[in-house]
């Protein structure tokens, strides 16, 4: 439950303001077609996420035990640094708009989502957790979290949401990541 309640809020707070989440406001602007926008978010963020969290696993096999934690908290402080930078939206869906919304928002968001910090932030929760389906589970709620608000409220919830304390409240939480990885370290902070 930790991995799936951690992987949740970290996404969900870290996707608030993203250029995915702007990317949803660009999409439901144009096809108006939040049911079918919403699909390819999920089916997305569901590939996206399963691959990120297989690479973290691999990686949590490969590295030496003792420098997980170590590797882990700089991850987590990387991350809540990167979520106190604002996005930028992208521009228009382009050549993927003939394609209808779901595949349009099925291709867009895959490809908006690598490299991005909730990718990232993937990586490194499947690493900690070692929970490979609770990790893919809590990033995609989360994702979705952020996300489907848009798709119905619009431009409206954009406007009411205080993206600087979403910001900073995604900063924290990822602190918080880094020093509770470092705490289990054996019980020891070197």
């Amino acid at each position: 439950m930790e991995a799936l309640i951690g992987s949740t809020l970290a996404v969900a707070l870290a996707e608030i303001g993203d250029k995915t989440q702007l990317l949803a406001l660009l999409l439901i602007s144009r096809y108006h077609r939040p049911y079918a926008i919403a699909a390819g978010i999920l089916v997305a963020t569901l590939i996206n996420h399963a691959l990120s969290a297989l690479l973290g696993s691999w990686l949590a096999d490969l590295i030496p035990a003792q420098w997980v934690p170590w590797i882990l908290a700089s991850s987590f402080l990387l991350v809540a640094l990167w979520t106190l930078i604002p996005d930028k939206a992208s521009d228009e869906p382009g050549r993927f708009h003939q394609y209808g919304p779901f595949v349009a928002t099925l291709v867009l968001f895959f490809l908006a989502e690598i490299g991005d910090k909730t990718q990232v932030a993937t990586v490194v929760l499947a690493a900690k957790f070692d929970a490979f389906l609770m990790v893919v589970i809590g990033t995609t709620v989360g994702m979705l979290l952020a996300n489907i608000p848009v798709l119905f409220a619009g431009r409206w919830l954009m406007d009411k949401i205080p993206l600087k304390y979403a910001r900073i409240s995604a900063f924290m939480l990822f602190v918080i990541l880094a020093v509770v990885t470092l705490i289990h370290t054996n019980g020891q902070v070197h």
